[in-house]
């Protein structure tokens, strides 16, 4: 499997159920109350992160879901940390609704804003970047998603295309992904490590395979 540079291969994978999974995250921080717990999930560009959010939101219908591409749109690759704890994160964690358009949204016009009601029980915040240490006071359990780079490409190249464009985002994205990667080690502050894509048989309309997090 080719990972990150740097990453550890995790290894004592096992299929559970997304239930099971939630509860996982859920035992976490067994003392929350008045606000939602916030869960991170990261991993790399065609990993299945928007997709796992989807399937955790599904089995717990009272929960939100925040792209944290809605952050970084036109304004930067991972350069939006404070943006997101000031806006995001820290009224998440005084249970207060959110509703807040970026800055690049109103120099650009882009309509709407990035709601998050108030009283969910969790948030999926997923995104490429969301599992860092200046993040760690504001989260309440994280997961990260491993997979072999080639095929995450793969997918990537099937949803996005793979024009003189896109393959220039994709360079420009990777000199920043790369070092910002081997800083924070998204893998080794995991709470749980979900395979995507897995290469174990399990059912994927009710079940994910996880292993433990990676040694640092």
């Amino acid at each position: 499997m080719r990972l990150h540079p740097g990453e550890t291969e995790a290894v004592g994978w096992r299929v559970v159920t997304v239930l099971d999974a939630v509860r996982q995250l859920r035992g976490v921080s067994p003392g929350v109350t008045g606000r939602p717990r916030v869960i991170a999930i990261d991993g790399r560009g065609g990993a299945g992160k928007t997709t796992l959010a989807e399937r955790l939101h599904k089995v717990v219908p009272n929960s939100a879901t925040m792209h944290t591409d809605d952050i970084a749109w036109n304004h930067a690759c991972f350069d939006w940390g404070a943006v997101l704890v000031e806006n995001i994160l820290q009224p998440l964690r005084r249970g207060e609704a959110v509703d807040f358009r970026p800055d690049a949204w109103i120099a650009l016009d882009r309509p709407g804003s990035i709601t998050i009601p108030a009283g969910a029980d969790f948030i999926w915040v997923e995104g490429t970047g969301t599992i860092r240490e200046a993040f760690a006071p504001w989260l309440d359990a994280s997961v990260w998603m491993q997979g072999d780079l080639d095929e995450q490409e793969r997918l990537l190249v099937a949803r996005d295309g793979d024009s003189t464009e896109q393959r220039r985002h994709v360079a420009n994205w990777l000199l920043e992904e790369l070092p910002f990667m081997l800083r924070e080690r998204p893998w080794a502050r995991a709470t749980m490590i979900v395979a995507g894509p897995p290469q174990i048989d399990h059912d994927p309309d009710t079940e994910l395979v996880v292993a433990p997090p990676a040694s640092p």
